[in-house]
């Protein structure tokens, strides 16, 4: 047998076993076989490359057996959520807040409070002061964190705080904290005396072959002061201005700041991190006690989602508030690429009558997200879906409003990365006035953005709706 001949049989053996493998796998979409299916015929040589890169969020044995049950076992340690407040939540929102229930292995906690930070500079400058004045312990997680100016000035807080005896655990993703990691404020806050980990580090070689998907990230955004106050939303620990991709700046951004029984939820979610990356358990940190209600406060969970997630888990959550909807939703989200049961939710709720406004980035970091965002225009604008492009910069933020009343804020994106591949983390609350304070936030955004034209992309030419067809077809890989 030739050379040539041998190569052949191999590849095609290895093309067969791939695409037998797309077709067995659970929980896959039919759209994503498809689309898998279509590369793996057209790109043979690339698609077999591509597919056991990218196919499935494969994460390695040992950290998928300690992940698997960790928040689980925490939450009956130290008794958080064990109890549910869902009675304060009105009836058509309960679905969703129970579909956060079943994430959050936890129940809905109640009499929380929710402060609106005034922009992302404003929230550097809070944790800046929150961390001055921290007594016990100071836990952060973030995705992206530059030596940038609101960087160095999280850096230099935690040291002040090591220093004087706050117990600092900071949490950084491996690719995209990866120039702080390298830098010498990582060393200097070690130095300090903080306790710092590297989450889902890059692998090369064999390790790379047996650890997990190199493109899983811990997307999350995470910051716990002395149990007693939490942060989430859309900001990284950066400038604004963010310096690496200044041509899209400035990155605009929602921060709020938590106080009240959902402080715990955020600490078991960095807690689980923690005893997951690095073994050690935070069993002398944690009172639950520590943590008090605060009064006339409001209904909230904290959960988080990822690769270890029941599949679809993000997307039900966004479809279920989509479904409780009467009136009004506004959504502002900077990477808009839906699975089949997303777009439909937000068809379907365009359809019965509700007011759906989305809010997008008219210029997109990532060229491809935002040439698929485009394709959806005209199924999402012929339903009713009120679409407007951002024109001020990168709209980073995440929010979800409903009806006035209910708010979903943290760090998922509706892309297929935050509803299957990334380590994610968000709070659902039940308030009116918080309602309100993000409505008006949003408002200022829709008042710095150019409305789509539903004639000009439901009349679009033949080879523009070719194009966007291809780009839908091969969606569910992105």
């Amino acid at each position: 047998m030739s050379d040539f001949s041998l190569w052949f049989a191999v590849h095609m053996l290895a093309y067969a076993a791939l695409v037998i493998r797309v077709l067995t796998v659970e929980g896959k979409e039919p759209a994503s076989r498809a689309a898998w299916i279509l590369i793996l015929s057209f790109l043979p040589g690339l698609g077999i490359i591509a597919y056991l890169l990218l196919g499935e969020p494969w994460i390695s044995r040992r950290s998928r057996r300690k992940a698997i049950g960790t928040v689980t076992r925490l939450v009956k340690a130290y008794n958080v959520g064990k109890t549910s407040a869902l009675e304060n939540v009105p009836d058509r929102f309960r679905p969703a807040f129970r579909a956060c229930e079943h994430l959050a292995h936890s129940g809905v906690t109640d009499h929380n409070t929710a402060t609106l930070t005034a922009d992302s500079n404003a929230a550097i400058n809070a944790m800046v002061e929150d961390f001055d004045a921290a007594k016990e312990s100071i836990h952060i997680s973030f995705y992206i964190w530059l030596t940038d100016n609101n960087g160095l000035k999280i850096a230099e807080a935690v040291k002040r705080a090591a220093e004087r005896g706050v117990t600092c655990r900071i949490i950084v993703d491996g690719i995209g904290s990866r120039a702080l990691t390298r830098s010498e404020h990582w060393a200097a806050m070690k130095a300090a005396g903080v306790q710092l980990c590297v989450s889902l580090k890059v692998s090369f070689g064999l390790d790379a072959l047996l650890g997990s998907r190199a493109d899983l990230r811990n997307h999350r955004k995470i910051v716990v002061v002395d149990n007693r106050l939490t942060y989430c939303g859309s900001q990284n620990c950066a400038d604004p201005e963010f310096r690496v991709k200044a041509k899209y700046a400035p990155w605009v951004d929602i921060m709020l700041r938590f106080e009240g029984p959902v402080v715990m939820q955020s600490q078991l979610l960095f807690a689980a991190n923690w005893l997951i990356e690095s073994n050690e358990h935070l069993d002398v940190q944690w009172q639950a006690s520590s943590t008090e209600a605060v009064a006339n406060g409001s209904a909230a969970i904290a959960f988080g989602t990822g690769p270890l997630s029941p599949k679809g888990a993000m997307s039900d959550v966004f479809s279920s508030l989509l479904h409780c909807a009467q009136h009004e939703v506004v959504i502002s989200n900077p990477y808009f690429v839906p699975d089949a049961s997303l777009l439909s939710a937000l068809i379907g709720c365009a359809r019965r009558g509700v007011q759906t406004t989305l809010i997008l980035p008219q210029r997109n970091d990532s060229f491809v997200v935002g040439a698929i965002s485009k394709a959806y225009y005209a199924q999402l604008v012929a339903a009713g879906v009120k679409i407007f492009e951002f024109r001020g910069g990168l709209l980073h933020a995440k929010t979800l409003v409903v009806d006035k009343a209910v708010t979903l804020v943290g760090s998922a994106n509706m892309d297929r990365r935050s509803l299957e591949l990334n380590f994610e983390n968000n709070i659902l609350l039940h308030s009116p006035d918080v309602a309100k304070s993000i409505r008006e936030r949003q408002n200022t955004w829709l008042s710095d953005a150019n409305e789509v034209v539903p004639d000009q992309v439901i009349h679009r030419s033949l080879l523009r709706r070719i194009g966007d067809n291809v780009a839908t077809i091969f969606s569910p890989v992105m």
